[in-house]
């Protein structure tokens, strides 16, 4: 009432619109905190019940860029308010690999290129997956590549390199996960290294296996009395302009199958793997169609922690790929594309964060942090500290 008596006072009318402006914007930042999760000014963060991590392999600003223009000025991304950014350089190169990338998100620790779970002496680092799943949360990855690639492995694996397919297939039974969709069969049921049949042993330890062959993953409607496994390819699951159509379904079909798996809350990490490919091979056309193909899944979370209100939804990239640009003479939906680079730069990635505790992931921070800063967003202690890390 104060302030609107003071407005009438004031004799300029550009001022009183101006300032009644500015009070009417604060009313509605007032308003919409609450539904966003974004705890208001004074408040400590509110803990969220489930986080949905998800990655998109060599995606960085430039790849969001090139995604946005061509589909008419539109992604789902910016329906994000809370966005910082992570420096993802490795323990011993300024640029990152995958595996060292992942490792850093999963076990909040700087590690050489290629570690898989493991720390720069090549000891086994315990994940958020493996520590949450310990603690009775439900868990579970998808992934465009083989669930064995890099990005996942990271998550619930530990090995030296990241090309122990085999092994790291090995390890899924060492680890209670819930649910994991993605390629790569070939690595639990036809090894090489051995004779196990992974698939008959996962089915032994009550999984509900199935695969691409079987059935088509939107046929599939698995129960949450038994975790649940399906694999998308026998290798690497096809590109999606080539017909690979699942990201957005797997996403919607694990978040609705995670949260029935547990009253505690779920930890769902999501890759958009061949956004990477597209960087390598500077096919921008594949890189354009893979982020646009993740950036529906981003909206399918979305959807869910705007209904959920307890879900935090975090979006982020290991690293930028290719060496990425718009030239000069793009329109929009008609971009030129040029690369710099066959493999990887150290540009800083964006990090998007919506619902509880999302105010934790603004600013610039190590790669690492984003395990520190997931854990607090639960309300977990975490006895290390940024000066430690």
């Amino acid at each position: 009432m104060l302030l609107m008596k003071w407005l009438q006072n004031i004799e300029s009318m550009p001022y009183r619109l101006l300032l009644g402006a500015l009070f009417i914007a604060s009313l509605f930042q007032a308003c919409k905190a609450p539904e966003s999760g974004v705890a208001l000014p004074g408040e400590a963060p509110r803990p969220a019940k489930n986080i949905i991590l998800l990655i998109g392999d060599g995606m960085a600003l430039p790849q969001i860029s090139a995604a946005l223009y061509s589909n008419n000025n539109k992604l789902n991304l910016e329906q994000f308010s809370i966005i910082g950014f992570h420096k993802p350089y490795s323990a011993n190169d300024l640029i990152t690999d995958s595996a060292a990338g992942a490792t850093a998100f999963a076990c909040g620790v700087k590690t050489y290129n290629g570690s898989i779970g493991m720390n720069y002496d090549t000891l086994p680092c315990v994940t958020i997956l493996e520590e949450l799943d310990s603690q009775g949360y439900a868990t579970g990855l998808v992934a465009t590549s083989t669930i064995v690639h890099a990005t996942p492995a990271a998550f619930i694996s530990h090995q030296p390199i990241r090309v122990f397919y085999e092994a790291i297939a090995a390890d899924f039974l060492k680890v209670d996960i819930d649910l994991a969709i993605g390629g790569g069969k070939r690595y639990f049921d036809r090894r090489e290294d051995d004779d196990r049949d992974l698939v008959k042993e996962l089915r032994q330890k009550g999984y509900f296996v199935s695969d691409y062959f079987k059935e088509d993953l939107k046929q599939v409607t698995p129960t949450s009395n038994r975790p649940f496994i399906y694999f998308t390819a026998d290798k690497h699951p096809l590109t999606h302009a080539a017909g690979r159509d699942y990201l957005p379904d797997a996403t919607n079909l694990a978040i609705s199958f995670l949260r029935r798996r547990s009253d505690k809350g779920f930890f769902l990490m999501v890759e958009g793997s061949q956004i990477d490919w597209g960087g390598h091979s500077n096919d921008g056309g594949l890189l354009v169609d893979e982020t646009l193909d993740f950036d529906r899944a981003v909206g399918e979370a979305l959807r869910f922690a705007r209904r959920d209100g307890e879900t935090l939804v975090l979006v982020t990239g290991d690293h930028e790929s290719g060496g990425l640009a718009i030239d000069p003479g793009s329109e929009m939906n008609k971009l030129k594309l040029d690369f710099t680079t066959n493999g990887h730069t150290a540009a800083m990635v964006p990090v998007f964060a919506y619902g509880p505790s999302a105010e934790l992931f603004s600013g610039i921070y190590e790669n690492t942090e984003i395990y520190h800063k997931m854990k607090q967003a639960l309300g977990k202690t975490d006895e290390a500290t940024s000066s430690a890390r």
